[in-house]
């Protein structure tokens, strides 16, 4: 008998392994959304009854269901939609996704949005962690307790500090995934997506990149942020999300420096102390 949330979870999951393979990702990756499609197709029980009996432990405990996936799943169940198809179809509403998390609303997601130029579940969990949700306007301890409370339900996972104190791949490694995403982008050799945001004619113009250096995996787009229009930053800001095989997850924003000692370098917003000593041993 069909259960409706498990065909939706699975088409979901071959949408994106469709849209990474469309858009050269890694093969690994793509086969690995479609594993997981066809385990949550062959299961007789909701995926929703599996979260509330064992949570994300649950899910991770199926064959071929990596702990990324299984966020992915999660994230379906508990909000009916899933933040990585939306950013892969150049669909995805940072402002509206936030306004899942109990007691944000519409003013309050935009501020985060904009102030902490993020657009995931995963990355609001580590700033609520590591002090950056703080300094949003409006955003004491006590809604930063409140959201770091919503955000360990809503992803399913207790809070692990391997997760949240890391600040992922190494400075070289970042730099050198944006210098080849702004290269490819450059000379046209990258697929484009349309975003829904500030874009009324609906042009596919935003170069997408999926890269692996090492273990790290990359996807890379310039920022479509209201802040990157306003400042006319949208072909200077790149975000780039990255996971590994040991499913840390998390997001950066590589910038044209425009003041400072490092004025006119690229720079990984909030590392540049690892930027600066990245340049000196580069000379």
């Amino acid at each position: 008998m069909a259960i409706p949330l498990n065909d939706e979870t699975a088409d979901q999951l071959r949408q994106i392994a469709d849209l990474l393979e469309q858009q050269g990702a890694n093969p690994f990756r793509v086969n690995a959304y479609r594993r997981g499609a066809a385990t949550v197709d062959g299961l007789d029980v909701d995926v929703r009854q599996l979260l509330e009996q064992g949570g994300l432990a649950a899910l991770t405990q199926l064959p071929k269901i990596g702990e990324g996936i299984a966020r992915a799943i999660y994230e379906i169940a508990a909000t009916g939609r899933c933040s990585r198809l939306e950013r892969l179809r150049g669909q995805l509403d940072p402002e509206h996704l936030f306004q899942t998390i109990p007691g944000v609303g519409p003013e309050m997601a935009r501020r985060i949005h904009e102030h902490l130029q993020i657009d995931s579940l995963e990355a609001l969990e580590m700033a609520a962690h590591d002090g950056r949700l703080e300094q949003v306007p409006g955003v004491g301890p006590r809604r930063v307790a409140a959201v770091r409370a919503a955000l360990s339900t809503l992803l399913g996972r207790r809070t692990r500090g391997r997760h949240l104190g890391d600040d992922g791949p190494p400075v070289d490694v970042l730099l050198d995934v944006d210098r080849d995403y702004r290269r490819q982008a450059a000379s046209g050799a990258l697929p484009t997506i349309a975003p829904r945001r500030f874009n009324p004619e609906g042009k596919a113009w935003l170069p997408v990149l999926h890269a692996s250096r090492g273990d790290w995996h990359f996807t890379a787009l310039y920022s479509n942020t209201a802040r990157a229009h306003e400042l006319g930053r949208t072909r200077d800001w790149v975000v780039l999300y990255f996971s590994d095989d040991q499913h840390h997850e998390g997001q950066c924003t590589v910038v044209t420096e425009t003041h400072g000692p490092l004025a006119g370098r690229r720079v990984v917003r909030g590392r540049e102390a690892e930027c600066t000593e990245n340049y000196r041993r580069q000379g």
